[in-house]
Formats: structure tokens, sequence, C-alpha cells
């Protein structure tokens, strides 16, 4: 019989492994099986699972107001709070942040802001949005529109008009397309690091490139930090690894590692600044749970321990420690290659080694990973990993490729 449940980002008629339990990077299905974490669940648990102390947050808040409106007139302190955190941890000068619950939304609504600023500027024409081929979005109508990843976009009618893509690493082709529309262009958006697509590091200088482009044209650089973002290279930002500032940053995932749904937009004075300079202008867009007290308690109590335990740093000992097991793997011949950067990793398969077999065979020795097309395998590990399970994760990925 079908169960009720229609998963995300699976066959309607699939079976499902069901977990129950989290401590570490360790999760538990409900026949008692453990695994190790070696995605952070999906890119986003990266103080690891089944923590007390975020319990401890939650229930405080829930207890004494769960949420209320943020729409005018109203607040709350504790998201007051964490948008004030959050300012502090950005390297874009003087920002501020805009609140909504997913990756998918913070993209959505870092394409509505890009636009609506130039609409508030006197640049109404400036709509033409730009993104690049692997690139991966999100997966509502904006996002989805976005997206360099074609099949994800088969079957959901039209998209949005005046949003394109450009091959992938290919900066000339980018610039001959802002040449050609520099009037019409509101803004670029890129991963820094190309996550979900299969972890492809950008070209050295192409994000510096991207920024001069954007200065030159006058559009908007949206990086696109949901994967990257609150330590992962080992940096709070992507943007702070790279030494590039963007206008725009979208971010959810690690902000409250899963314990609660969180995302939202840093907004550089760029875009802030046409935005603010009518006191009669009503930014007409938001969301019912933006500045949901819970998830910003959620996200105050995770970026604390992120913070305690120095889990930014320890993200680039584990990116050492798992790329130099990755890269030896490739260089005894058992996978195509490897490639990333920071606590962010993958492996190209050979031609013919199917990467579902890989991350199958994987989860049968206890691992779980994230397969990618039939291209790549991707480790994600939370920040809590431990030199011994980083070890365990090499050692299974070896058994796999060479069964």
């Amino acid at each position: 019989m079908t169960a009720s449940f229609l998963h995300p980002f699976a066959r309607p008629t699939g079976e499902f492994i069901s977990l129950s339990r989290g401590d570490g990077a360790l999760v538990w299905d409900v026949d008692g099986n453990q695994y190790l974490d070696a995605m952070a669940s999906l890119w986003y648990c990266a103080i690891g699972h089944g923590r007390r102390e975020m319990a401890d947050a939650i229930s405080a808040q829930v207890s004494t107001l769960e949420t209320y409106s943020c729409f005018e007139p109203f607040t709350n302190p504790i998201a007051d709070a964490l948008t004030d955190k959050l300012v502090s941890l950005t390297p874009i000068p003087d920002a501020r942040v805009f609140l909504c619950q997913s990756g998918s939304e913070s993209v959505d609504t870092a394409m509505k802001l890009a636009r609506q600023a130039h609409v508030q500027a006197g640049q109404p024409q400036r709509t033409l949005i730009i993104s690049r081929m692997r690139g991966y979005h999100g997966t509502n109508y904006g996002g989805t529109s976005a997206q360099g990843l074609p099949g994800n976009k088969i079957g959901w009618g039209e998209l949005l008009p005046e949003v394109v893509q450009v091959p992938s690493d290919d900066i000339e082709a980018l610039a001959r397309l802002m040449s050609d529309r520099s009037g019409e262009v509101a803004a670029v958006i890129t991963e820094p690091v190309q996550g979900a697509a299969g972890v492809f590091p950008p070209e050295d200088g192409y994000l510096q490139s991207l920024r001069r482009l954007c200065d030159q044209h006058a559009a908007f650089l949206i990086f696109d930090e949901v994967i990257t973002g609150f330590g992962r290279l080992g940096e709070w930002f992507a943007a702070d690894h790279y030494g590039v500032i963007p206008d725009l940053t979208t971010f959810a995932k690690a902000v409250t590692s899963g314990y609660q749904p969180l995302g939202g937009v840093l907004i550089g004075p760029a875009v802030r600044g046409p935005l603010e300079a009518n006191p009669e202008f009503k930014l007409a867009t938001g969301y019912t749970y933006s500045g949901h007290a819970t998830a910003c308690a959620a996200a105050l109590a995770n970026l604390a321990i992120i913070e305690r335990e120095g889990l930014v740093a320890r993200a680039t000992q584990i990116g050492e420690r798992l790329g130099a097991g990755l890269q030896s793997i490739a260089a005894d011949g058992l996978v195509d290659h490897a490639r990333g950067v920071g606590a962010m990793w993958a492996i190209g398969t050979h031609e013919g080694q199917h990467a579902d077999h890989v991350r199958a065979r994987m989860l049968e020795h206890g691992v779980i990973t994230r397969a990618i097309a039939d291209h790549s395998v991707t480790f994600c590990p939370p920040l809590i990993t431990t030199d011994q399970q980083i070890d365990q994760i090499i050692d299974v990925l070896a058994a796999a490729t060479t069964e």
C-alpha cells in the first residue's frame, strides 16, 4: 500500500528508511540500525542531532510566546536580537535582514528585492536576472526559473520571464550578455560554491569578476549562501572565504541546523538605500512566519553553539581530513576525482560507476551520503563530526567503490 506522505525529490512509489533518533553525527532508524550522517541531513545540521540545549531554547520560547505576526506594526524581541546578531556576522556593511522560512523563500525574496530596488531607484526596466548553469536556487517559481539544472524545470509550465542562465564557468559569456543588455540587468545570482549540482567550487577569480561586472553594469550581486553560510567553508560566509562582498545574501539551513525552519536575506546598502528612500513606500512582500519567534530562538541558540564550540574553525579541519581521504581514494583509481572546499566535498565517479550504486553500498555499510545524477557523490558532514568518524566515511567509500 502506498504511504500517505508524498515525499520531496523522490519517486512517488518509492520505499523509505524511517529515521527516528539522532545523536551528534549519528542517526538511527526505527529498526535500530545506526548510520553515520555524512551529509548533515541535507547540508544543514552543522551542530549535530539531538542536542538538549536546542530543545530547551525552543521550549522556553514556545512557553513564553511561540510567535506573533511581524507585519506592521508588530515585532518581537527575539527576531530583533537575531537580526542584530546576523548583521554582526555578515561581511556586508550596514546590512539589514529579511526573515522567512526556507532557502527557496529566501531566493525568491532576494530576486523580488533586487527588482523592486531598481523600480524605487527609477529604473523599472531593470528586470533581467542572470544565473549560472549547474546552479540550484530552490523550488519556488523564482528559484526554479533561476535553476541551472534543466531536469528540475520540466513539467511546471511557464516559468518567470527575464530569468536566464549562462554557462557555469564562462565569464566571457556572462560579460557579453551583460554588455548587450546593460540597462536591463537587475541582478546576477550565484552560489559561491555550486552545491546541489555536485560541489563545484568557482574557478580562480570568477567571483571577483562577477563583482566587477555587476559594478560596471549597475546590477546587484546575489550570493546564494543557503549551503555555504554559517561556517561550512571555515568562515561565517563564503563571501569571507573568497573576499567578495555581494549586495544580497540568501541564507537558511545551518542558521538553525534544521532544528526549526528559518531562512532570510541579508540586504546591503545598494539595495536598502532605494527601498528606504521614500518614506511612503511599503514593501509588499513577506510571509506569515517572517520573524517567527521560536525559529529565531532556535537560530540564536544554534549560532551560540557554533561560536562556543569553535565549529567555524573546525570546518577547516574536517575539510582537510575529508579532502585528503577522498583525494587518496581518487589517486588509487577507485573514483575518477575528488573536488571540494572547506567541509564540502564530492567525488566524481568513473564512467559506468553510477553514483546511486556507490551511495547505496555506502548506506548498506552505515554511512549516509548523497548521489547527484550518475556522476557524483557528495559529502557535507556535521561540524561536530570526529576525526574517527571522518576516517570511517573514507573507509566505507573505499570499500563501496572496491565492491
